[in-house]
């Protein structure tokens, strides 16, 4: 039985396989022409690749086979050709086109938006580079919250007073109930009177009376201030009667005889116009110690009225003295009196009168009597707002 198995299984040869790789690797060439001995062309989509003679073992078949898929999805990319390494012994060498991945493009970090919000700046996008420092403010200093509130603080800490604002006294509610007070229309009776107090106003008229001067004036006003007491009348009725002398004199030349005749004519009319019971004629010729009759005091009255033009309806400082009297709120008796006193003094001073308006008058009346009476403070809001005159305006 065992020859016949060696008759029918041929002999096989032994070392023959040894001797085979024996010979392959005395034909293969250095390691460093091993790239001038492939003959690997461009891969191209579409065209078949170029023949090998290296032998294609699994490592270098799965590397052609990698560049061949990057090759197809990259299609839209010029591949670089590397240069050929000569080789000095054997001469210059083949071609041969090596396929080389394209180098990824450098992503540029994005920039971002940066959203800066603070009590009293707008809101601003701008972008922040992350690739470079920045160097140096690159953006306008905004004042936040935190800022603001540490410079109030510091401010407090150094002695700088932020007072409240102060509210405004509504001293009219008390009147509500009063028909003769009209609170309802009290507002808008006294913004009329400031709007035309200035037609009631004269300018200098002394320069054109060649016999009187402003001394002269002051005297007849001081004596008008005695009748005025002795009568007992009323504030308006002196202050009407200023009111109109100084306008008669303004268009009217008067001699130094006549000035005490328009005095006492002036607080005829004032009476009749102000008064429930006005003085007799006669009495006033009494007054006068009789230098001038009942019929000289009616000629004058009505020589007064003609160049008036029978305008008596006009906002004197006492209009305005008693609605800012009222607005210093509880002022009492002796406030009242300081501020009457100065208000008479400043109407007998003839460039005060000519100087400022009435309402200005009563106002700085107000301010010297709260400031002589040291009544703190000087000057309120509620005053501030009724008069329409700032404490610096007053001084």
């Amino acid at each position: 039985m065992e020859h016949a198995r060696a008759a029918v299984l041929p002999q096989q040869p032994r070392g023959n396989d040894k001797v085979k790789n024996e010979a392959q690797r005395r034909n293969r060439r250095v390691l460093g022409d091993i790239g001038n001995n492939l003959e690997a062309g461009r891969i191209v989509e579409g065209k078949p690749p170029v023949q090998i003679s290296r032998p294609i073992t699994r490592s270098f078949h799965a590397q052609l086979l990698a560049k061949a898929q990057q090759a197809q999805a990259e299609k839209n990319h010029v591949n670089p050709v590397l240069p050929v390494v000569e080789d000095k012994k054997r001469g210059p060498a083949k071609k041969a086109a090596v396929v080389v991945a394209p180098k990824k493009a450098i992503e540029k970090p994005k920039s971002e938006t940066v959203v800066v919000i603070s009590s009293d700046e707008r809101v601003k996008d701008k972008p922040v580079n992350q690739c470079k420092p920045i160097e140096g403010p690159s953006r306008k200093e905004v004042k936040t919250l935190t800022s603001i509130l540490t410079a109030r603080s510091k401010a407090m800490a150094g002695g700088v007073n932020i007072k409240p604002k102060e509210k405004i006294v509504d001293f009219d509610s008390s009147d509500v109930n009063d028909e003769l007070a009209v609170v309802e229309y009290i507002d808008d009776l006294y913004q009329f009177y400031k709007l035309t107090e200035d037609d009631s106003r004269v300018n200098d008229y002394m320069e054109s009376q060649p016999d009187i001067n402003p001394k002269m004036r002051s005297i007849l006003i001081d004596w008008l201030v005695e009748v005025h007491r002795k009568f007992e009348l009323m504030p308006e009725t002196f202050y009407l009667t200023v009111n109109i002398i100084d306008r008669y004199l303004s268009k009217k030349i008067v001699s130094r005889r006549e000035l005490q005749l328009v005095g006492i004519s002036s607080m005829v009319i004032a009476s009749k116009y102000e008064e429930i019971w006005a003085p007799q004629v006669n009495d006033f010729v009494c007054l006068s110690d009789y230098a001038y009759t009942g019929d000289q005091i009616l000629l004058m009255e009505k020589a007064i009225l003609g160049k008036l033009e029978w305008y008596l309806t006009v906002p004197t400082p006492y209009v305005f003295l008693s609605r800012y009297i009222k607005a210093s709120v509880s002022p009492g008796e002796e406030m009242k009196n300081m501020v009457f006193f100065l208000a008479e003094l400043g109407i007998m001073h003839y460039p005060t009168t000519i100087r400022y308006s009435p309402s200005l008058i009563a106002a700085a009346a107000v301010y010297a009597a709260r400031c002589t009476l040291n009544k703190a403070p000087f000057w309120t809001e509620t005053l501030k707002h009724h008069t329409g005159y700032s404490e610096e305006q007053l001084r």
